[in-house]
């Protein structure tokens, strides 16, 4: 198959607008819970549709009041926290446009991002974003931003009073100002390669995306599910499950800091999550490396490989599962996969993936344990996904068929194009780049994929990161890179070979799963990954992992050699993104001369 597009189920009115899911359910006589928010006692306390409805709006007053116009450009730099969408909502509700920004920006990222937005106020989480807000528009003479609002030096608190004497009537005038043809939202591209491109989304994208996913999602995202959301909020992913989750009614949380994961799931007991390969790759590593800690290194091995085993098994056409393996399973699932459901918040049945590719390893095994990985594919341009996989409809290892109202072409030379209600408008002023996006009226996403017979897409690399060996074999870095962060002891890597004789990888090691690996091989606890780059028990255990992932690729593609390096590749180096993928460019250039040494003989 080389192109399907699906019908949509469902189309919004021109004149519909994000603010307008609220009053979709208080006009139906229905006040959903829609957030859950930590008080000062650390309990989670509920906020329904018209709380949440009534504060938007008197934020929105408060915009309004600060100047903010139809059409003007607000800034939010924070993490990720109830008070984000808020924001988001009563910046929609004055008639203006979002503009995210990372809050582990630079003083120079934030400086183009407000300068090529032409941002005109910024809504700041604490002092420390203030001052590089203030930095930013200082050290570059931006003149467009007027005023920076911090939300925890109570700015909040003043955009509410200062918006008392605006009228519903002129606040109402102004959210209709807009229609769904408009943009909602500049969101920047995260930049793996390049200056971040702004990526103009409307109101329709949100809109129309939603309400055709929930036509096909509803049984796990409704108004009775409940979600912990930790990714930042503004990556398009998360922001676009956010909007979801209004629109269907869903109860969300909110915790900005990894650290506190397990325990708030713990306590939100949410029923379905939406999570990055890295988190889960993280939790399977973790629970392996505890396993390992703990001497039942071998119990966990032999669980994940049933938990995959019984996963294919139930999968297939006959969905069948011999009586051997049915028996084994339920021994691991009282050993193995209840601790790990009942880490994850013991609720959780469903988990969503985007952002980069899964893997079929990790998607059999969270399916096996009874946690069903949903894997969609999509990018900033298409408003997050343009397919996911749906529980009826599931085929791990591919990113699913498209949704209702998007379609998938593949041309001629493999890269996946994309269509339909997903589709940005364009980059911001850069007319010359927006069209060079497009091929006959689709977007060119600029990975590589095929479509099966029943239009389930596979993504097979990213056309740029394509690797051409010296004697001309094409080699997709991702089938490898996924393998080999299989192991617990390795948190990166990065494949290279470009133009050379044979394949080489750069490995990074996990600094978490660290204190366990040394304490079993009887190393000092002080030992740093640094001291290790040349440990004979290290470098053993990767190869082993390096030659089980070769087995995959034929020899010409396998990796011949590797380098450990001394540190991470993160996202406080530079070398991830926010979202966690690799920034292959600067990790080549900043790690040049241990590719260098890959080659040296």
């Amino acid at each position: 198959m080389r192109e399907i597009i699906i019908p949509a189920n469902v189309e919004n009115p021109p004149e519909a607008v994000i603010p307008g899911l609220l009053a979709r359910h208080l006009d139906a006589g229905k006040n959903p819970v829609l957030f859950s928010r930590r008080d000062e006692s650390g309990n989670w306390r509920p906020i329904s549709a018209q709380a949440f409805s009534d504060d938007a709006r008197a934020v929105a007053k408060g915009l309004m009041a600060h100047g903010i116009e139809s059409g003007d450009r607000v800034a939010i730099m924070s993490r990720t926290r109830y008070e984000w969408t808020l924001l988001d909502f009563a910046i929609g509700f004055a008639g203006a446009i979002s503009v995210p920004v990372y809050e582990t920006s630079s003083p120079s990222q934030v400086a183009w991002i407000l300068q090529d937005s032409g941002t005109k106020l910024v809504m700041v989480e604490n002092a420390g974003h203030e001052n590089v807000v203030r930095k930013a528009v200082r050290d570059e003479g931006i003149s467009s931003v007027q005023d920076a609002l911090q939300i925890d030096g109570g700015g909040l608190d003043t955009l509410r009073q200062d918006g008392a004497s605006i009228t519903d009537e002129t606040l109402d005038a102004r959210t209709h100002s807009r229609v769904k043809a408009d943009v909602a939202t500049i969101i920047y591209t995260s930049g793996t390669t390049g200056r971040p491109k702004g990526c103009e989304l409307t109101h329709a994208n949100f809109l129309d995306l939603s309400d055709n996913a929930l036509s096909t999602l509803g049984d796990i995202v409704n108004d009775k599910a409940s979600t912990l959301m930790f990714l930042p909020l503004a990556h398009v992913f998360a922001r676009y499950i956010a909007i979801l989750a209004v629109a269907a009614g869903s109860n969300v949380g909110h915790t900005p800091d990894l650290k506190n994961l397990l325990a708030d799931l713990g306590s939100l007991k949410p029923s379905f999550l939406l999570a990055v390969p890295r988190v889960f790759e993280k939790v399977f590593n973790g629970a392996l490396q505890k396993a390992d800690d703990g001497g039942k290194g071998k119990i966990f091995r032999a669980a994940a490989l049933t938990a995959v085993e019984y996963s294919r098994a139930s999968l297939t056409d006959s969905g069948k599962i011999a009586l051997g393996l049915k028996l084994k399973h339920a021994v691991f699932d009282k050993l193995v996969y209840g601790k790990l459901r009942t880490a994850m918040g013991g609720r959780i049945t469903h988990a969503v993936s985007g952002g980069g590719p899964l893997g079929e390893r990790l998607g059999h095994f969270f399916n096996g344990i009874g946690v069903t990985i949903l894997e969609g594919y999509g990018l900033t341009e298409t408003t997050a996904p343009i397919g996911v996989n749906t529980p009826k409809r599931i085929k791990i290892g591919s990113v699913g068929r498209p949704l209702p109202g998007n379609g998938y072409r593949i041309a001629d030379d493999g890269e996946i194009l994309a269509k339909g209600d997903c589709i940005f408008l364009g980059y911001l002023g850069r007319p010359d780049l927006t069209e060079e996006a497009f091929v006959d009226g689709w977007f060119r996403t600029g990975d590589i994929g095929e479509l099966d017979d029943d239009g389930f897409l596979k993504i097979t690399g990213r056309k740029k990161e394509i690797i051409v060996t010296a004697g001309g074999k094409n080699v997709v870095p991702a089938l490898l890179e996924d393998q080999i962060r299989a192991s617990a002891i390795v948190s990166q890597c990065v494949v290279v070979g470009d133009q050379r004789k044979f394949i080489g990888a750069l490995i990074t090691i996990d600094e978490e799963a660290l204190p366990g690996w040394l304490n079993r091989h009887h190393l000092p606890a002080s030992t740093t990954p640094a001291q290790l780059v040349d440990n004979a028990e290290l470098l053993a255990e990767i190869q082993t992992v390096v030659d089980r992932a070769n087995e995959s690729v034929s020899h010409a593609e396998a990796i011949k050699k590797f380098r450990v390096v001394s540190s991470d590749f993160t996202e406080e180096s530079g070398h991830l993104t926010p979202s966690l993928k690799i920034k292959r460019a600067t990790v080549l250039k900043d790690y040049s001369a241990e590719v260098e040494a890959l080659y040296a003989d």
